[in-house]
């Protein structure tokens, strides 16, 4: 009898833990139809997943186990484990601010599940990575400051010479050609390589995600895209020459068109993927028809990694608060594409 594939393991960071991350997590593993779907290992502490079961009154289903034991460099068989790091304990479950240990708890998850991603499943491999939010306040608290984000942070780990941030949701995908960069930096950010990495890894993400032939609009940078120079000259040099690039690729990107009017119901349903110039220019859109689904997941990595739209939210720690919808998407997303990788994979291999 022919062996059945296996399941895919996952991958989950806390984030902060100080955050709602041990919270949605919990949340979005408690459902049997998920859990079902694939293998998953949570890079965290222990006391904060039990703490947080505990007040949504949901049954403890995982196993714990130390993430330094001989064990855990070793294939994990059960359906759910948390590799704990009792050692951050001190931060407790009543600390809902950013600190220094927080920082520091947060890179550990992060640089450790990182390695089990770039490793194979029986050395304690994971086939994707969920990563729950951290707080960039903490990172810096505890020395990190280079990098704004998960996003640097892992492009500079894995030595990606090119990433994009994605935003995927059942009703928009949006690409960013620049991330986390004050808003006055952009015009010295932006540059044609940019523009067309944005719409090319975008262009790519898209076919994994089944559409054949991915229709894509470009925003431009200014009011009105720039109105023909009136009110700035980067898409008549740069965004442009990047969609003309594009073009001769093969892939069918079209603007730069005035963000103000571009996303409508109409070019919803037009275009399958928006690529945005800046941070809030594309996610305003992605938050306000999906802020409970969204999900980011970062292009051009050698890795899968997948996130649930939104941040540490220290406010609602410890009151039940946290909707974990947005966690739920990130990990069907990360088994989804898990599951690609591997077609791919077995594909390559039979040629």
């Amino acid at each position: 009898m022919a062996q059945l594939p296996r399941k895919p393991v996952i991958g989950i960071t806390m984030g902060d833990p100080a955050g709602i991350g041990a919270e949605v997590i919990v949340k979005a593993l408690a459902d049997p139809a998920l859990r079902g779907q694939a293998r998953f290992v949570v890079y965290g502490m222990n006391e904060l997943l039990a703490y947080a079961a505990d007040l949504a009154e949901i049954d403890p289903y995982w196993h714990r186990l130390q993430h330094d034991a001989e064990r855990a460099e070793h294939a994990l068989v059960h359906e759910v484990v948390c590799l704990d790091y009792d050692e951050y304990s001190m931060l407790g479950s009543s600390v809902h601010k950013p600190t220094k240990q927080g920082g520091q708890a947060s890179r550990r998850f992060i640089d450790d599940a990182l390695l089990a991603a770039q490793r194979p499943i029986d050395q304690a491999g994971v086939d994707a990575l969920v990563t729950a939010p951290i707080s960039k306040t903490s990172w810096a608290l505890a020395g990190f400051d280079r990098w704004p984000g998960h996003t640097e942070y892992l492009q500079s780990r894995t030595k990606s010479k090119r990433v994009a941030m994605m935003f995927h949701a059942e009703q928009i995908n949006t690409v960013l050609a620049t991330i986390h960069i004050p808003l006055m930096d952009i015009r010295n950010q932006l540059t044609i390589g940019r523009v067309f990495d944005a719409i090319d890894l975008g262009h790519d993400a898209m076919r994994q995600l089944g559409v054949a032939k991915p229709k894509i609009a470009v925003c431009g940078l200014n009011p009105h895209a720039g109105e023909d120079g009136l009110f700035g000259d980067e898409e008549i040099r740069l965004i442009r020459p990047a969609i003309e690039v594009a073009n001769k690729a093969g892939i069918d990107a079209r603007g730069p068109f005035p963000a103000d009017t571009l996303f409508t119901p109409a070019h919803l349903n037009k275009y399958d993927l928006f690529v945005a110039m800046y941070h809030d220019q594309g996610l305003i859109p992605v938050k306000m028809l999906a802020f409970d689904s969204a999900v980011n997941t970062t292009l051009g990595l050698p890795i899968i990694r997948t996130s649930p739209d939104h941040g540490t939210a220290f406010d609602l720690v410890g009151k039940n608060k946290a909707d974990a919808g947005s966690m739920r998407c990130a990990i069907q997303l990360a088994i989804r594409q898990a599951k690609h990788q591997a077609a791919a994979d077995e594909k390559r291999k039979a040629v």
